[in-house]
């Protein structure tokens, strides 16, 4: 994990995955990589794809979400007691 993320969260328990895309649907457009801060979106031959890891590092903001106009990302919360634990801000 980032050393800047590190301050400030930690994970705890396992979530699942928490966020889905519909390949299908995925245009490319690069916006959920642009918006996230953890850089866990990457391109790859005109589709996005989450990194691997994307559970332990995702601080659950829901950006990509928000900015994918044409519905290729799912989005749920981690059930309760699990996920990012804010530790300041």
């Amino acid at each position: 994990m980032d050393i800047q993320l590190e301050k400030i969260s930690e994970h705890v328990g396992d979530t699942g995955d928490f966020i889905k895309v519909d390949s299908e649907k995925c245009n490319g457009c690069g916006q959920c990589a642009l918006v996230c801060v953890a850089n866990l979106w990457l391109i790859r031959k005109g589709k996005a794809i989450l990194k691997d890891d994307y559970t332990k590092k995702c601080l659950e903001c829901a950006a990509c979400y928000s900015v994918c106009d044409i519905g290729a990302i799912e989005f749920s919360y981690p059930r309760g007691g699990t996920g990012v634990v804010y530790l300041k801000g």
